[in-house]
């Protein structure tokens, strides 16, 4: 299965595709397609979506969860950087 991911021009914050064209934070709300063929004319509206979002993609997806090779990028992407933010900006 596939979605529609990108980052939202306004934020940065990863959103996803929704089946009225629209973007939602949340994967569960996002529209699946059954494999590439089927996402490409989706995409393709995402893609000119330039006012909205950046960087349009499919990504893999099972039971609203990231999957595939890039499953622990994506869920790095939605739920923030891996590395700590634990040093002030005075010591950095």
């Amino acid at each position: 299965m596939k979605a529609i991911t990108a980052n939202r021009l306004t934020d940065g914050r990863v959103v996803y595709r929704r089946a009225d064209a629209g973007w939602t934070p949340d994967l569960k709300a996002a529209e699946v397609f059954s494999d590439d063929d089927s996402a490409q004319p989706a995409l393709d509206g995402a893609l000119r979506d330039i006012l909205t979002v950046v960087g349009p993609y499919l990504i893999d997806v099972v039971d609203a969860e990231p999957a595939g090779r890039t499953r622990v990028r994506e869920a790095i992407r939605l739920t923030g950087p891996s590395a700590g933010t634990t040093r002030s900006a005075e010591s950095a």
